[in-house]
């Protein structure tokens, strides 16, 4: 039996710079890939065009590069990929599964979706957005650092939205087609998407794709608990550190132990280090890691 190659990919937002947080998981997505001789690509999710940062794109492959992080195969946007997320919208609507809502999302406050609009039964003439009818079964998966998961969608998110109000497709449904087009195998990413998972997985099961092999790391956090992150204003990471020593602190916050003598090596050399040496079981089982940057 054929074992299928590794096939990861580092996806992010291009809504600022790369900052430490994001380095964290594309070093630990690409150093996974590597190891075990796969493949690492990039995608740019610039689904939320609203939130898209001009020569933030640019930036972020730039900064990559300059960390020796490079991917395999051309980069690939999701802003090109509109017409795959409609194409899946159809299957839903033909299949029964999606319905329009007219609730705003702040009234939710952090609370699972009641299906207040479930059983609307005139199309609604106001903005509306529309969501997935989900069900009370459990989701269940193993994630290779974490442990096992096993959520309710009804109770942790309800039905959750597929295509937003302001006519934008939803980062979970976009991510599953893209992930599937893709023939992405191993998902390494951040805890703080840790229950957003069994959105993906449903929707995987409802189109009938893999779903992948997930793995989440520990999440940076500053000593106030306060996420780093675009959102927070985190800063460009290389913009007053070098590319060694950044990369050597990522290794640290992911329990590699770099070896002494590796602030004096080139990024090749640390990388080349890091690829033989990468030991997931050392990666902290945590959810969040506080940082001094």
């Amino acid at each position: 039996m054929s074992v299928s190659k590794y096939v990861g990919r580092f996806a992010p937002s291009p809504t600022g710079p790369l900052h430490f947080g994001s380095i964290i998981t594309a070093l630990g997505s690409f150093l996974d890939a590597h190891s075990q001789k796969g493949i690492w690509l990039l995608r740019i999710d610039d689904i939320d065009t609203a939130r898209v940062r001009t020569g933030a794109c640019d930036a972020i492959m730039r900064a990559l590069e300059a960390l020796g992080l490079h991917w395999d195969g051309d980069v690939v946007f999701q802003g090109q990929r509109l017409a795959a997320y409609q194409t899946a919208l159809a299957e839903l609507r033909s299949r029964n599964m999606l319905y329009a809502c007219v609730c705003p999302r702040r009234i939710l406050k952090g609370k699972p979706y009641p299906g207040t609009c479930r059983d609307l039964t005139a199309p609604p003439r106001q903005r509306h957005s529309y969501r997935i009818k989900t069900h009370h079964e459990s989701i269940s998966l193993h994630d290779r650092l974490q442990g096992q998961l096993s959520l309710s969608l009804q109770k942790e998110w309800g039905d959750f939205i597929v295509h937003r109000a302001d006519g934008l497709i939803a980062y979970h449904l976009a991510v599953v087609i893209d992930d599937s087009w893709q023939g992405v195998n191993h998902i390494v990413r951040g805890m703080d998407l840790f229950h957003s998972t069994t959105c993906q997985v449903y929707l995987q099961k409802i189109f009938g794709v893999d779903t992948p092999s997930y793995c989440h790391l520990p999440v940076a956090v500053d000593h106030s608990g306060k996420k780093i992150s675009k959102q927070n204003h985190a800063k460009d990471a290389l913009l007053h550190e070098k590319p060694v020593s950044i990369l050597i602190k990522a290794l640290t916050f992911l329990g590699q132990q770099p070896v002494t003598g590796l602030q004096q090596a080139s990024v090749n050399e640390v990388l080349d280090w890091a690829k033989q040496n990468w030991d997931l079981s050392k990666v902290p089982k945590r959810q969040e890691i506080p940082v001094s940057l």
